[in-house]
């Protein structure tokens, strides 16, 4: 049946859609871009215009995006300095020149024909991520899409090219990194913290950004951990970076949701400012990333239920190690800190990431974490504490909170007796 929307229309899809379908992979979304038509033409025809910056359109019916063939010219630092023009004079080979990497600069038509004018279909089967051409440089967002895919195609063996690279590195020391807005890396680390294709790695995407120099000047509170020692009896990993990102992939394999892998990547941030002279030990850590992870949150703009998980996770992640040596009253004062009875959701959030913790560590990938389930047994005793029965009984109003306080901590203390021995563990230093 003829589209009367595209009847007449030279137009190819683009993009992801055709680099996924030749992987074998599941499309979410199809674009496509319109050769030798303007504006009037699309909307004439029915299509819807969204592009601000850009002349792109939704289709009538099926609301998939098509562009206008368009070239981009560079007039000034950052992502948004750029003039496009779009006009039926444009080719398509133009359009595809301006893409970033080759793999993303094919086209399909109608008929399912590929063009491909700079070596996608190779690059593809070699597993390449390169580089299209030298304009490559003028956009900054650039290096974080490509640390992005080598993260979400590391299970297919996907690297990236030696030139590429090195022009990348290129980019960060002219400063184009520096130009770029709080939103758009935020928007760019959701989408990595959010991956939920199976053979990603969430860590190839921190480690890409540290070997091109971004790391340091997007997250230097995170790229300071590489090059840190722990202790060999906690750490066999040694290296607290290298620690760091064992967590979050650990933490990416436990729960699918971005705030705990957040808070997985922070966790440690305090031992990157750890005083040289106590090295390997850490004391005083979790305050100190509380402080740093503080600083991260306001640079980048981080939505607030993604900070107060972290927080949380970076300030209590030891006492949770150790929580069948901490006194009763100690676990109440953690509940207190988490605001355990009015966020239960958030605790068992931070719980993932504890166990992240943990079994991010040469040798512990397959431990169990009993911690969690006895963290789990005493606060369902302590949020079983009727606080409406014991405001009734006690006549001194004031005395409410304490004595609401002093029964749940008999309630952790009666919880805590039923523990068996294998509960009886510690992760050490954490």
């Amino acid at each position: 049946m003829t589209d009367p929307a595209t009847s007449g229309l030279e137009y190819y899809l683009v993009g992801g859609a055709v680099r996924d379908r030749l992987l074998g992979l599941e499309v979410d979304e199809r674009d496509y871009v319109v050769v030798g038509a303007d504006a009037d033409d699309l909307l004439e025809r029915g299509f819807l215009p969204v592009g601000k910056e850009f002349p792109v359109f939704l289709h009538p019916l099926t609301k998939d995006e098509y562009a206008l063939a368009r070239t981009e010219r560079k007039t000034a630092p950052g992502y948004h300095g750029f003039i496009v023009h779009a006009e039926p004079s444009v080719t398509l080979e133009q359009d595809l020149e301006r893409r970033d990497l080759t793999i993303n600069a094919l086209a399909e038509t109608a008929d399912g024909e590929i063009i491909d004018p700079y070596g996608g279909l190779a690059d593809l089967q070699q597993r390449w991520l390169r580089h299209v051409s030298p304009a490559f440089s003028e956009d900054p967002v650039r290096i974080l899409r490509i640390a992005r895919f080598a993260a979400r195609l590391h299970g297919r063996r996907f690297r990236i090219a030696d030139e590429t690279l090195a022009l990348m590195r290129s980019m960060v020391d002219a400063g184009e990194v520096d130009a770029l807005v709080p939103e758009r890396v935020w928007a760019e680390l959701c989408k990595v913290l959010g991956e939920q294709r199976g053979g990603a790695r969430l860590s190839v995407f921190f480690e890409t950004l540290r070997a091109c120099g971004a790391l340091q000047r997007l997250l230097p509170e995170l790229d300071s951990l590489w090059g840190v020692p722990q202790p060999a009896k906690w750490h066999p990993e040694i290296d607290t970076g290298v620690h760091v990102m064992m967590v979050l992939d650990t933490a990416a394999r436990l729960s699918p949701q971005p705030e705990v892998r957040f808070a997985a990547l922070c966790h440690d941030l305090g031992k990157g400012n750890t005083p040289a002279e106590i090295l390997p030990s850490h004391h005083g850590h979790e305050e100190r990333g509380v402080e740093l992870l503080t600083d991260v949150c306001e640079r980048l703009r981080v939505p607030k239920r993604y900070c107060d998980l972290a927080r949380i996770t970076a300030r209590f992640h030891g006492k949770v190690h150790k929580v069948a040596e901490l006194r009763a009253a100690t676990i109440q004062d953690l509940f207190d800190g988490i605001d355990l009875f009015r966020r239960p959701d958030r605790f068992e959030q931070m719980l993932v990431a504890c166990e992240a913790d943990f079994r991010g560590r040469t040798g512990y990938e397959d431990r169990d974490y009993p911690q969690a389930e006895l963290m789990r047994r005493i606060a369902e005793a302590a949020r079983s504490v009727n606080a409406g029965e014991i405001a009734k009984a006690t006549a001194n109003k004031s005395l409410i909170p304490e004595r609401l306080r002093e029964a749940r901590i008999g309630a952790i203390r009666r919880a805590r007796t039923g523990q068996s021995a294998s509960t009886e563990v510690s992760a050490g230093e954490s």
